[in-house]
């Protein structure tokens, strides 16, 4: 198998783990979790901690997804700066959008993740 296909390949895995990790991880692992009665009450209840929790395990999944984005990057050499940095920007914001979303807002990290985004695109464009 040449280094192309390889690479193909170990994106297709990285979506798929992904993809599996999120759905596996809400079916077998997450709602057990949440049915706890000792779960931290943050901010006046459990709502914040298992929001936060759920996106926090799902944040995963959209890195390796970024990750597979690069294996395809590598999989057509060359791969420029700019392209690298549009991935990780989009990447970025895809976090960004899933921790505001998932937090409504209250956790802050989304604001950071945007930042990120943000720059790494800026960098990318200029």
């Amino acid at each position: 198998m040449d280094m192309t296909s390889l690479l193909y390949f170990a994106a297709f895995l990285a979506i798929a783990t992904g993809l599996a990790h999120s759905y596996l991880g809400e079916r077998y692992i997450l709602v057990r979790l949440f049915r706890r009665k000792d779960l931290p009450k943050l901010f006046g209840g459990t709502e914040f901690t298992t929001r936060t929790l759920r996106f926090a395990w799902h944040i995963t999944s959209i890195a390796w997804s970024g990750f597979a984005a690069l294996l395809i990057l590598m999989a057509n050499q060359p791969v420029s700066g700019r392209e690298v940095g549009l991935v990780v920007g989009v990447t970025f914001l895809a976090t960004s959008a899933l921790a505001l979303a998932g937090s409504r807002g209250r956790h802050l990290s989304w604001l950071v993740f945007m930042a990120i985004g943000i720059i790494a695109i800026y960098a990318a464009r200029v």
